[in-house]
């Protein structure tokens, strides 16, 4: 199956405000190879790897992650907004372009010595990939990797979670922010 990725993508200007390209990877969700060959680039440099569980940032990265988790047949972990979990949790604070948030994940989803796959559909600044990886380490998980749909790499948060000594793994790039 050959699918170019790239055009399954919408870009969105001025979303969700004014200055903004939004890349919007719903139409790619919405056609079944462009799904299907998503999922599975993301996972090859993956096979043979040991993999525990798979972390998804929320929203869009449970899409993605679920999908990645089931196609390797490991669990599941939502990572989470603040106050969104409902059994105790570990948390880790980033920061935005305007402010603070916190990602939380159940202090029973990772078991010392676990493998974590982190997954999102973009990496931009690379704050909520930070806090994830952060929370995978907090929890004594070992991070084996970073997947992510696109790549905006003049914003730099690729290199930000490789200099965390993280693999990452994108399937296409959108120059510009």
């Amino acid at each position: 199956m050959n699918v170019d990725i790239k055009t399954y993508i919408r870009t969105i200007p001025n979303y969700p405000k004014e200055g903004v390209m939004f890349r919007d990877i719903t139409a790619l969700w919405q056609n079944p190879a462009g799904l299907r060959t998503a999922i599975d680039q993301l996972i090859w440099p993956y096979i043979g790897v040991r993999i525990d569980k798979v972390a998804g940032i929320e929203a869009r990265g449970f899409v993605l992650g679920g999908a990645i988790a089931h196609q390797l047949a490991v669990g599941f972990i939502p990572v989470r907004k603040q106050g969104k979990l409902p059994c105790d949790t570990i948390s880790v604070e980033y920061e935005l372009e305007y402010g603070k948030d916190v990602v939380e994940i159940h202090t029973d989803a990772i078991k010392e010595g676990e493998n974590i796959l982190i997954v999102d559909d973009l990496i931009a600044t690379g704050g909520t990939a930070e806090a994830a990886i952060k929370l995978v380490r907090q929890a004594k998980g070992t991070v084996v990797g970073a997947a992510f749909v696109i790549d905006l790499p003049d914003i730099g948060g690729r290199a930000r979670i490789e200099s965390m000594g993280v693999n990452v793994r994108t399937l296409c790039e959108f120059e510009g922010d």
